[in-house]
């Protein structure tokens, strides 16, 4: 599986996306696909925790008061899963490796995955 879920509107997403060679990626807008239960399930299981998905810098996270609770690993799936700006963006699933947010380390990551990805297909 070759997925990179990104908000399309988000300027940082784009300006990852023009980084790296997407051929034979899949990419899917959570504003309007949501990531499914099974490939958060699955991300989730490659990076250790819901929690490494989640985005505290999401407007909502203060506005519904989360930032005041805490949260389990079942309360981050939920809400993830509930609303799509709790999605920390981009997440790329690039075969076996995952990799979430916009650090730099996990952008790297995304673009040496997928230059193995497509030295390989040549």
């Amino acid at each position: 599986m070759r997925k990179i879920y990104h908000l399309s509107t988000c300027n940082t997403c784009q300006k990852i996306l023009a980084q790296l060679n997407l051929n034979g990626v899949e990419l899917v807008d959570i504003k309007y696909n949501n990531i499914s239960d099974r490939d958060l399930d699955f991300a989730k299981n490659k990076l250790g925790s819901y929690e490494a998905l989640f985005s505290k810098r999401a407007l909502k996270y203060r506005q519904w008061g989360l930032n005041e609770q805490k949260l389990t690993e079942q309360d981050y799936r939920k809400y993830i899963l509930e609303e799509y700006t709790f999605l920390k963006r981009p997440v790329a699933i690039l075969d076996e490796k995952v990799f979430a947010g916009n650090s730099k380390s996990a952008v790297e990551g995304m673009k040496q995955t997928l230059s193995e990805i497509n030295s390989t297909q040549k």
